[in-house]
């Protein structure tokens, strides 16, 4: 169960109790546990989740609130049904999206219809059928590029090595654009690398801490390229469910963007140490850098979330060791529903 913790005399109950919710991608890792939350503090949930195969869909992920919230399977490309579901609500997190950077390569045009146009259709249904609205858009770290300066704040240069990250930063301007245009509010908030319960576990495209943990509970090695030392942000799924209710819940963030990450310096290497800590049948081992991936690699990715909380007052507050124990713990109870 996610703890819902006050902070700057935020009153989340209040907040949200009796509002009507939108969370596109919500059968999703992220959304489903942000359903979780909202159903907890008396909102009126209602998910829209395409489920496609590739991606985290699972209908598991809100077994336990099912007959608290409406579920609709349909795709925020759909004008009809996103005009339907968008009317009328008081906030939308949206979170639907391709969410591969891997893909994105493989299939830009994909990438671009679902995390581009997409969108724009929720935007412009938020526009003519629920302009008091507020809306939660989940963008990447992969939007700023390559990096230049850390701890990376939110005026570090974006230029992209991945359609994804293209994609994602011109989703961003949209969102900017219709806050400047139209006064549409909304937030984005930059996720570094999301694990815990409820993630994609089928394949490694998405969640690498999450892959990782599969591979060590099934006996098998973890591949780590080099030494392992590029530092990234790994941000377990409470603290972002917090960030995101603590954003949508103030009127100063209207309009802005947030970096979001724990300040712990972990290197990849320390990562997949403290899997096998937790789970000591994987074992871990390193290989050359494959030819030219170079190309995709960002370099090391620390957020400074100053910003964030000198709005909202939020920080990170689950430590990696902690959050891979509560991982684990509970895809060994759950493993069915996720391999």
């Amino acid at each position: 169960m996610i703890k819902i913790k006050e902070n700057n005399n935020m009153n989340m109950e209040k907040t949200f109790s009796g509002k009507r919710v939108l969370i596109t991608g919500g059968l999703g890792f992220i959304g489903s546990n942000i359903a979780h939350a909202l159903v907890q503090l008396g909102a009126q949930v209602t998910i829209l989740d395409a489920l496609l195969p590739l991606y985290g869909g699972n209908e598991f992920n809100v077994a336990d609130i099912r007959d608290k919230i409406k579920v609709v399977i349909g795709d925020i490309r759909d004008e009809k049904t996103v005009n339907e579901l968008v009317a009328d609500r008081d906030y939308i997190f949206n979170l639907a999206a391709q969410v591969s950077y891997i893909d994105s390569i493989n299939e830009p045009f994909l990438d671009l219809d679902i995390n581009c146009l997409g969108h724009l259709r929720v935007l412009e249904a938020a526009r003519k059928f629920a302009p008091q609205t507020k809306i939660l858009f989940s963008s990447s770290r992969l939007a700023y590029g390559r990096i230049m300066t850390t701890p990376v704040d939110e005026s570090h240069p974006t230029n992209p090595v991945s359609m994804y990250g293209v994609h994602k930063l011109a989703a961003e301007k949209y969102y900017r654009i219709y806050f400047e245009t139209y006064g549409l509010k909304s937030a984005t908030i930059h996720i570094p690398n999301p694990y815990g319960p409820r993630q994609q576990m089928k394949h490694n495209k998405y969640s690498i801490v999450g892959w990782f943990v599969r591979q060590a509970l099934e006996g098998k090695e973890i591949t780590i390229f080099g030494d392992g030392k590029q530092e990234r942000d790994y941000l377990y799924i409470d603290d972002i469910v917090s960030a995101f209710l603590k954003v949508a819940a103030s009127e100063k963030t209207d309009g802005e963007i947030y970096n979001i990450g724990t300040h712990e310096r972990v290197c990849f290497v320390d990562m997949v140490d403290a899997i096998l800590a937790e789970v000591p049948t994987g074992k871990k081992v390193h290989i050359p850098w494959p030819k030219n991936y170079e190309r995709n690699e960002t370099g090391n990715y620390v957020a400074d979330t100053r910003k964030i909380k000198r709005a909202v007052g939020w920080e990170a507050t689950v430590p990696l060791k902690a959050g891979i124990a509560q991982t684990v713990a509970y895809f060994k109870q759950n493993k069915e529903h996720y391999w």
